[in-house]
């Protein structure tokens, strides 16, 4: 069992809420704890309660607690998206402390200026609004506004940010959770790693998941399936 600090990458796949907290879940059972997590969309949210102290089961139990439709609202600005993340922005406010300061892991979370495609990491302000941005997926939600530049969900120009996390972690190595349906030693264009990145310890894939805004479907029987896959692959990297 590995015990050298790692950072941790979670990576962006649509709603796969169930596909992240299987992977927690796995790590936790195995006492592995990241020195700095990075998390984009979905990720983000499932690398922000991590960051903010809450354990496995907890994190589970608040991405599995509504429908996501039941945090989905019109957009105010329809031409920049026609849905908007407020809702979740007053959820993560209940969940998560109100800036990245008060987390008890260092945390970024992966973004991107729209016009400008390029990705980029928040590190630091108010940790609500982050997630918020990180989960705004582009001509779905209307970007997010923090400090006079509007942001969306990273994922849409790279999916795991190792890119970014390499500059904003120089030297350290990462753990990567992929969320994937491509074969073993197969990469997306915007899936940021590749099998002989030498900062990258390992990575780990898990299937996405069939939810929708309306349903997570069977979402502790996909968890546990996640879990279990995830604990194999853990078990051969570490």
């Amino acid at each position: 069992m590995r015990s050298a600090p790692f950072d941790l990458l979670l990576s962006s796949g649509f709603l796969c809420f169930s596909s992240h907290c299987g992977f927690l879940k796995a790590l936790e059972t195995r006492g592995l704890a990241p020195s700095a997590i990075v998390g984009t969309s979905s990720g983000s949210l499932a690398a922000a309660m991590l960051a903010a102290g809450l354990g496995a089961d907890e994190i589970a139990e608040v991405m599995s607690a509504q429908r996501p439709i039941s945090l989905v609202r019109p957009s105010v600005t329809p031409w920049r998206g026609p849905l908007s993340t407020r809702a979740l922005v007053r959820r993560m406010r209940e969940v998560l402390p109100p800036t990245f300061a008060e987390l008890e892991t260092p945390l970024a979370v992966g973004v991107y200026r729209p016009g400008m495609r390029e990705p980029v990491l928040l590190t630091e302000g108010d940790l609500p609004r982050a997630v918020a941005a990180s989960c705004a997926v582009p001509r779905m939600f209307s970007p997010v506004s923090i400090d006079g530049w509007r942001y969306a969900d990273g994922g849409a120009v790279d999916r795991t940010m190792r890119g970014a996390w390499r500059e904003w972690r120089p030297g350290q190595e990462a753990l990567v959770h992929l969320v994937s349906s491509l074969p073993a030693g197969e990469y997306g264009p915007r899936d940021g790693v590749a099998s002989e990145d030498e900062d990258v310890l390992g990575v780990v894939r898990t299937e996405r998941t069939g939810a929708s805004f309306f349903s997570l479907r069977d979402f502790q029987g996909e968890r546990e399936a996640a879990s279990e896959a995830a604990g194999r692959q853990l078990d051969a990297l570490l």
